[in-house]
Parts: structure tokens; C-alpha cells; sequence
């Protein structure tokens, strides 16, 4: 793999299907959404059939409890070694620049290796690589069990880069028709559609890591954000698959620990993502909404939270869940609205004691010392209103409906103030996520 150190890059050699596969089969959403819809990933099993599929290859998060969990992960290793052993992959070098329509445009991406060695996901990291948002460890073991040894991955991950210039991913736009197109198809189920172009080694490669040398020169990034001289720069911010990458790096860890030393250029050493320019027009930021399930016997969560801010809080009915969502959409500082949906009706629960300064924030300092107590059986991280509507009004759950964060000042808030709260935001709607492509061998 040729690498850019300076700028923690590696050019992949990508695997992609071989023409004639049915691509709309083949390319599934990210595994960590709907993960509160079992009936979605039923409709998307039943359109692949017995088609090749990356659903094989992934572990849904709405399995994760399941009694099977050991099993399915059984499968996907061996799905991925029937492929390595049928030559199923068509290889590639080069980046692959990405164009996916949605419902707010078309998003530019490409497709590179990230070194592990410039990523720390602990919070006050000054890495080259960063989360934005706190990092649940438990949810890096059941991933863990998945890679490690895994002769391939095939990433959902996408990161950040701030370019309010557009010097990185807009050379590849405007000179897309020269490049070899490698795929372009409809995605299942009314998911928009997807291209992607290979870049090859030459003139646009070398613009590509030259603008990201750019944006990573110190005393260009202390200028950009008002910063002292000699603050650690951040060049990649996390957007989705934090804890996919957190995955990654745990293995590059453990792998250097158990020695003998690994080489630079292993394989483990990097992670296939998708870079996406912050300021991309329709990127747009989604707030994620939190669903609690089966509130224990004896309890009741609104007085807790009432009593866990020292009364600096009320709750009102609103006339509807239209009427509570315009309302917390509308908010601006404090107090903090956040919206409830529960079997009696929807309402707005107002925060105005000091701490966080974020609504979402605020919520989920509650939540966590509430389900530390078995305050209720479980929360989940929910995109999208549908199913926070739809099972927030079942008796013995609760809905919390967020406000969206914007987005501009993401990084700068990141590198003063640390990761954000975690699952504060979304890269767009749960349809509007990364698909599975483009796979890479680790082995």
C-alpha cells in the first residue's frame, strides 16, 4: 500500500463484485441502523434471496441480543472465505471517488485507508483522527469478535474533513468523466443511488493529498479556528461507524501487543472509510432520538429527572407530536426542551439547570445514571421519528424526541471541548447512510 504519513493516508487496493452482479442486492445499509425494526432487515433478506450479498457479510445491531448472535458471526466468517476461495473480488488500486444521491442531493465521498496509528477515540485525544462523540466501550467487544481474524472488512465508516473550499473531493466532481467508472446503480428499497469512480495514481491523486497536507498545516489550522500556535491539528473528524473504528483500532493494538512487532505495513494497520466534506451541501445533520423500553416496575422516569436536576425542570402536554417536535426544533440556549412521547400523549420536558450544552447533553447524563439503577430494560438510538412515535406511545416505554445540532461548529467544539455526548447526531436520515460497497483484504 503506497502511504501519506504526514497525513495518517494509505491508497487502498479496493474489492468490488464482478460486473454482472446484481449491485441493488449486493450493497446493504449500515449495520447500526434500524436497529429498533427487525421487519426492515426481514424486507431487505427477502429482496437479496440467495443473490451475493454484503448482507452476509455484516452483523445487523438488531441481533445483537439475539440467542444466534455466536452463529450469525460463525456465517459471516465463513461467507467471507466461500468468496475468497470462489476469486469472487475484482481488485482495484486507487481511491475511489464516491457520488450518492439522497434526499438532499447528491454527497461526494471518497473511499481511502485512514492509519489507525493517528486515531485515538478517547476523549481530550489530540490525534490526527478523532471522534466527536463519547465512545460506548461496551460496544466494541461484540465488533471485535466479528474482525478480528476476518480475512476482509466492508465498512460503513464515514469521516469528516472541514474544507469550506471544497479543495479536496471538488477536483474529483469536476473531472469525474475522465475517470473509470466502477459502479453506479439504484440502491434497494428507495434508498437513492450510488457511483463510484476509480482515481488513479497521477495529477488528481497528488491533488487530492496535497489539499489534505493543506488543511493539516499547523499554522493554517491554528489561524482557521482562532487557536494558539502549536495546538495539535485535527484533520479527520468522526461522522458514522465511530465504534467500527474503534473496532479497527483495538485490533491494530492488541495485534502490536502480542508481537513479535507487527510490521508498518500490515494490512491491520489501516481501515477502509469514506472522507465527506463537512460543508457538502446536503450533508445535513440529523438529531438522534432515544427510546426507552420497559420501564421497571415502581418506577416513574419523569419524576427522576425532575429530582436528578433539583427541580430545575417541568413538564407540559403538547397538542400533539407535531406540535412537541415544532416546539423543541424551535428552541434556542436555555432552558433545554426535549420532547417526550409516552402512551398518555406527547409533551415537553424543560431542562434549565447548568451542565451540558447540548439538549441531547443534558438527557443522557439522566439516562445513563438512570439505567445504571435498572430503571428500565434498555435504550436504543433511534433515526428517525416513525418508530420513536410508534413504540414511544407503547405502555411501559418512553420516547425522547432531540433537537439537531448544527453543524458548522463541529470541529472546533471537538478540539476545545472534547468528543460531544455520545450519539449526538447523524450524518442524514437511516436510508441516507453509507451502503456497504467496496470490501478490502485484511489477510
Amino acid at each position: 500500500m503506497r502511504t501519506f504519513p504526514a497525513i495518517g493516508l494509505g491508497v487502498p487496493e479496493i474489492l468490488l463484485p464482478p460486473p454482472g452482479t446484481d449491485l441493488s442486492k449486493w450493497a446493504v445499509i449500515a449495520c447500526d441502523q434500524y436497529t429498533s425494526e427487525p421487519e426492515y432487515w426481514d424486507r431487505a433478506a427477502a429482496f437479496v434471496g440467495d443473490a451475493p450479498s454484503s448482507l452476509r457479510l455484516i452483523f445487523p445491531e438488531v441481533y445483537l441480543t439475539a440467542p444466534d448472535a455466536e452463529a450469525r458471526i460463525a456465517g459471516i466468517r465463513k461467507s467471507m472465505d466461500a468468496l475468497i476461495a470462489q476469486n469472487f473480488f475484482e481488485a482495484a488500486e486507487g481511491f475511489v471517488y464516491v457520488e450518492r444521491k439522497t434526499g438532499s442531493g447528491a454527497r461526494q465521498g471518497l473511499v481511502v485507508c485512514l492509519d489507525l496509528e493517528a486515531y485515538d477515540f478517547r476523549k481530550g485525544s489530540a490525534g490526527l483522527i478523532r471522534a466527536t462523540e463519547g465512545t460506548i466501550i461496551e460496544r466494541i467487544p461484540p465488533r471485535v469478535k466479528i474482525r478480528d481474524g476476518a480475512p476482509l472488512e466492508i465498512p460503513h465508516i464515514m469521516v469528516l474533513i472541514d474544507d469550506p473550499e471544497g479543495s479536496v473531493l471538488g477536483p474529483l466532481g469536476r473531472s469525474k468523466n475522465d475517470l473509470t467508472l466502477l459502479y453506479d446503480f439504484e440502491l434497494m428499497m428507495g434508498s437513492g443511488r450510488l457511483a463510484g469512480y476509480r482515481v488513479p495514481p497521477g495529477p488528481l491523486e497528488e491533488t487530492v493529498t496535497e489539499a489534505l497536507a493543506s488543511l493539516a498545516r499547523p499554522e493554517a489550522f491554528a489561524s482557521r479556528y482562532g487557536l494558539s500556535p502549536g495546538t495539535p491539528v485535527l484533520l479527520y473528524a468522526m461522522g458514522d461507524g465511530n465504534h467500527s473504528l474503534a473496532t479497527a483500532k483495538a485490533i491494530w493494538d492488541k495485534t502490536k501487543a502480542e508481537g513479535p512487532a507487527a510490521p508498518a505495513s500490515s494490512p491491520l494497520r489501516y481501515a477502509l472509510v469514506e472522507l465527506v466534506n463537512l460543508h457538502d451541501p446536503s450533508l445535513v445533520f440529523e438529531p438522534i432520538h432515544r427510546l426507552v423500553f420497559e420501564i421497571a416496575p415502581g418506577r416513574n422516569l419523569l419524576e427522576e429527572i425532575h429530582a436528578f436536576y433539583g427541580g430545575h425542570c417541568r413538564y407540559s402536554p403538547s397538542g400533539g407530536f407535531r406540535a412537541m417536535r415544532d416546539e423543541v426544533d424551535r428552541q434556542r440556549g436555555r432552558p433545554h426542551k426535549i420532547g417526550i412521547v409516552a402512551a398518555g400523549g406527547s409533551g415537553i420536558l424543560e431542562v434549565a439547570a447548568e451542565g451540558s450544552n447540548l439538549p441531547v447533553g443534558t438527557l443522557q447524563t439522566f439516562l445513563d445514571a438512570f439505567m445504571k439503577t435498572g430503571g428500565a430494560r434498555e435504550i436504543d438510538y433511534v433515526h428517525g421519528t416513525e418508530a420513536l412515535e410508534t413504540l414511544g406511545e407503547k405502555a411501559g416505554n418512553l420516547g425522547f424526541y432531540l433537537p439537531a445540532m448544527p453543524k458548522d461548529g463541529l470541529f472546533k467544539t471537538v478540539i476545545l471541548d472534547g468528543a460531544l455526548p455520545r450519539k449526538t447526531f447523524s450524518m442524514g436520515k437511516a436510508w441516507e447512510k453509507r451502503f456497504y460497497m467496496e470490501a478490502r483484504r485484511l489477510s
